[in-house]
């Protein structure tokens, strides 16, 4: 099992990035795959997770109505497309994913804590200047 992330980079206030978690080893199917941030000095950060079958999604605050998640099962392929990116959205970015079923459980009103899953990416940087 191996997650890539890419498409980080540098990234005025404002503007949009579009981050890509490429996965293989296993086939896209009924998984939660999570998105999650780093700042440095602070926690990791749940930002984002997607079940892979019905697509349902859910967002942390922070983002709601800025971040969309999405998947490509065909392509194997997660998608956190970034809009209006804020300075604070300044991070390194991971996904993951949880092949539990127990991930999924109540998927619409919570997002999965760090623990639950199971593979992680490596990240990749995301900087926002003000």
């Amino acid at each position: 099992v191996q997650l890539v992330e890419s498409g980080g980079g540098l990234v005025q206030a404002g503007g949009s990035l579009r981050l890509s978690c490429a996965a293989s080893g296993f086939t896209l199917g009924d998984y939660a795959i999570g998105w999650f941030r780093q700042a440095p000095g602070k926690e990791r950060e749940g930002v984002s997770c997607i079940g892979t079958s019905d697509g349902t999604t859910i967002y942390a605050d922070s983002v709601k109505g800025r971040f969309t998640v999405s998947s490509d099962n065909a392509k194997n392929m997660v998608y956190l497309q970034m809009n209006n990116v804020k300075p604070e959205d300044t991070a390194v970015y991971y996904c993951a994913v949880g092949f539990e079923a127990e991930v999924l459980r109540d998927l619409n009103v919570r997002l999965p804590d760090a623990t639950e899953y199971d593979y992680w990416g490596q990240g990749t940087q995301v900087t926002v200047s003000s």
